[in-house]
C-alpha cells in the first residue's frame, strides 16, 4: 500500500523553509509537528490522497473535487502523483514544478513526500476558490 508522506505549506513558510531544501522531511520530523501538519498517511488502491486524509480525520483544504481550481495542490518532491482528467494546470506546472491535485491524484510509486497546502504559492493564487 503506497505511502505519502507529507507537510503542510503553511509550516514550511512559518518556518522559512523552502520548497527546494533538500533536508525538508528530516527538518519536519525533528520539529514534533502536530498529525495535521507533518505525517504519514496510506493510500489504497484507487482513492485519492485527499480522500486519504480525510479517513484519517484530517481537514485539508480542497474546494471542487473535480481538478478545476487549485486549493487542493500540492508539490511532490519524491515519487510521483498520478491524476484523473484536471483542467486547471499549465503542463510546466505539472512537468516542471510538479505540482498534483489531491483531489483527482492517487500515489504512482510505493513511496511518495508531497507539501500540500500548495494553494499559497503566488502563481497558484489566482485559481484558489
Amino acid at each position: 500500500m503506497p505511502t505519502v508522506e507529507y507537510l503542510n505549506y503553511e509550516v514550511l513558510d512559518d518556518q522559512g523553509w523552502d520548497l527546494e531544501d533538500d533536508d525538508l522531511f528530516e527538518k519536519a520530523a525533528g520539529e514534533g509537528f502536530d498529525d495535521e501538519d507533518h505525517g504519514e498517511i496510506e493510500v489504497n488502491e484507487g482513492e485519492y490522497i485527499l480522500e486519504a486524509a480525510e479517513a484519517q480525520g484530517y481537514d485539508w483544504p480542497f474546494s471542487c473535487r473535480a481538478g478545476a481550481c487549485a486549493n487542493c495542490a500540492a508539490i511532490v518532491l519524491e515519487g510521483d502523483i498520478e491524476m484523473d482528467m484536471q483542467q486547471i494546470l499549465s503542463d510546466e506546472e505539472v512537468d516542471e514544478k510538479n505540482v498534483r491535485l489531491t483531489c483527482i491524484g492517487s500515489p504512482a510509486a510505493d513511496e511518495v513526500k508531497i507539501v500540500y497546502n500548495a494553494k499559497h504559492l503566488d502563481y497558484l493564487q489566482n485559481r484558489v476558490i
